[in-house]
């Protein structure tokens, strides 16, 4: 894994990583507004394999939000989240709300910095890989981290929360 560049873009979730000294790439591309799934232009852009290019959304799971954390190349499974944070019940958060929790625009919300810290589960998946990109809280640029970071950062779950399109 590279060195943290000192060039970085300056978001919460590099300075987040940056207090916690944790090692990161930055990785920008030009956003396209017209885009229709942010994570997977992300991957196309930056020429990554979508599997290793995971998305950050926010759940509902009885009454408590929840972060999931999924590759981009599927879907969640809201089944399997309810599950691996201990309820019966997940939706999706409203992107309006998931804005204001997490203190980042939709097609932009990084798990890492978010306003307030909530319960997260990332999928297993992730743990595959050497590095895994996640947003840097800004759309077009992402994070190269290592999985076990981005676990053990956001004191998250792994499960099979995540399914093919």
């Amino acid at each position: 894994m590279a060195k943290k560049r000192k060039d970085h873009v300056g978001t919460p979730a590099t300075v987040a990583l940056d207090r916690a000294g944790v090692s990161y790439t930055v990785h920008s591309y030009e956003h396209d507004p017209a885009a229709s799934s942010y994570g997977l232009e992300a991957a196309a852009a930056l020429g990554l394999d979508p599997a290793c290019v995971l998305k950050t959304l926010l759940a509902d799971v009885d009454g408590a939000l929840v972060v999931a954390v999924v590759p981009v190349a599927g879907q969640l499974d809201l089944k399997g989240l309810a599950a691996a944070a201990g309820g019966k019940r997940a939706t999706l958060a409203d992107p309006a709300l998931a804005e204001r929790a997490t203190g980042y625009v939709v097609g932009g919300i990084s798990p890492f910095g978010q306003k307030r810290r909530h319960p997260a589960v990332v999928d297993r998946s992730a743990l595959d890989f050497p590095v895994v990109y996640v947003s840097a809280g800004r759309r077009g640029v992402d994070l190269g981290v290592a999985p076990e970071d981005l676990v053990r950062l956001l004191e998250a779950t792994t499960a099979g929360i995540g399914r093919p399109r």
